[in-house]
């Protein structure tokens, strides 16, 4: 079902999409959070690194597909705003052919890079060949990946963030019971998290296609649709590319960061590994607000609402702060306890290390909040550039904070402080960017 974010209250309709698109994402991180406490608790400390270890990278990998294909969502959201659906259409459908040549190029690159990258990343003897392992079958399985990202982006575009939520649940359930068989069962190791990993995203990908195919039709694409339209896909890419790069370039950051921790060794990693994916959890509804934003601005620039725009974020940045507080609350309160997730209480260096993670970083969720807020309502307006800069900042950021951690021997916590002065640097530009946006309309 549909949802026209132009009309009603602004509030309302951003928590109402926010929601179930944050639910969303917490299954589509069950994923990877499944094997890791899968493979920590039955296989040990060196799987949980190595698939923890991991995390960089298939943010650089996912985060690509899901960048450039939540940009060419924005085009969808406009034109359904904007009542043209022949438009809106063929948008689709020149989005189908870009991320078919994504995945063929990405997949046959990755594949054949694969030991170099972890290479690059200094990743320990004792656990690349797992990493390796794990990554070969997380790459060959790219293409189900960026399907269901493509499909659910196109849902959210028109306002449904419910059904990509039903559909993660059922494939999360099944990636629990597949973990459990292939490596409780069958001892597949590491592999076996990966093989269940794509075989579930696959479902999900399936149940959407068939659900969009069932239920929208004003989706229903013809043969004309797919006519070939090269200024269509420039115009899809001017936006999508800036997209995918800003979530390229912020893993790229945290890859420095990531073979940064490496070098402390397995314990580290694990840690390091534990507290990051717990924060990913209680910070996934930093991520949804901006998805939800995105869609909201997307619809309501395509209608001409650009008061309601200014109201919509205004609201959200509020709900951003108070969670922000929630947020730093539960790690404080919590987080050791929640690390027991991954691993056995005697795993006394690996929690440590988590919590130093958890002291390092937890201050500055607000400004982690406020960059999905100010980032995707500058990409939902139409605008690529400055949000990718954004990530160019907080690129850099992590790199002197890292070179500067390990040149004058701060430790462990000095690579964890790399994260809050890359929040802090993402910042710089695109808050002054999105306030001279909206002068220029007169709303600032």
């Amino acid at each position: 079902m549909t949802n026209d974010m132009t009309k009603g209250s602004p509030m309302g309709l951003i928590l109402a999409f926010m929601i179930p698109t944050c639910l969303g994402n917490i299954f589509q991180q069950f994923y990877n959070l499944a094997d890791s406490i899968i493979a920590g608790r039955y296989i040990g400390v060196n799987a949980l690194a190595a698939i923890g270890s991991t995390s960089s990278l298939i943010f650089l990998v996912i985060g690509w597909m899901n960048g450039i294909t939540s940009g060419f969502a924005i085009m969808v959201a406009q034109s359904f705003g904007a009542r043209k659906y022949d438009r809106m259409r063929h948008y689709v459908a020149m989005s189908i052919y870009l991320c078919l040549g994504f995945v063929v190029v990405m997949t046959s690159a990755l594949l054949v890079l694969n030991y170099p990258i972890l290479r690059m990343m200094n990743a320990p003897d004792d656990i690349i060949h797992d990493t390796a392992s794990y990554m070969a079958i997380i790459y060959a399985g790219l293409f189900v990946t960026a399907a269901y990202n493509a499909f659910a982006a196109v849902l959210r575009a028109l306002g449904d963030g419910k059904s990509p939520l039903y559909f993660l649940i059922i494939s999360a359930v099944i990636n629990v019971a597949l973990d459990v068989i292939f490596i409780v069962q069958f001892h597949m190791g590491v592999e076996g998290c990966a093989y269940a990993t794509v075989i579930a995203q696959g479902i999900s990908a399936l149940l959407c296609l068939v659900y969009i195919i069932r239920k929208f039709e004003i989706l229903r694409l013809q043969k004309e649709d797919f006519s070939l339209d090269f200024g269509t896909m420039r115009k899809l890419l001017s936006i999508g590319i800036p997209m995918g790069l800003q979530f390229s370039i912020t893993a790229i950051g945290t890859i420095i960061v990531q073979g940064a921790v490496n070098v402390f060794g397995a314990v580290y990693i694990a840690g390091f590994s534990a507290a990051g994916k717990i924060q990913n959890i209680v910070c996934t509804v930093f991520v949804s607000f901006g998805a939800t934003i995105a869609t909201y601005v997307g619809q309501n620039r395509g209608a001409g609402e650009m008061e309601r725009i200014k109201q919509g974020v205004k609201v959200t940045q509020i709900m951003i702060l108070v969670w922000s507080v929630v947020t730093i609350a539960i790690v404080s309160l919590f987080g050791e306890t929640l690390i027991h997730i991954f691993v056995e209480g005697s795993q006394t260096e690996v929690i440590q290390a988590a919590k130093q993670y958890f002291v390092t970083v937890s201050w500055c969720y607000p400004f982690l909040g406020s960059i999905f807020l100010y980032r995707n309502a500058l990409q939902g307006l139409g605008y690529g550039f400055m949000p990718m800069m954004g990530g160019v900042f907080e690129l850099i950021a992590r790199a002197i904070a890292v070179a500067v951690a390990v040149k004058l021997g701060f430790g462990f916590m000095g690579v964890c402080a790399a994260d809050p002065a890359a929040w802090i640097a993402a910042l710089i530009p695109i808050v002054p960017y999105y306030f001279h946006v909206m002068k220029k309309t007169g709303l600032a």
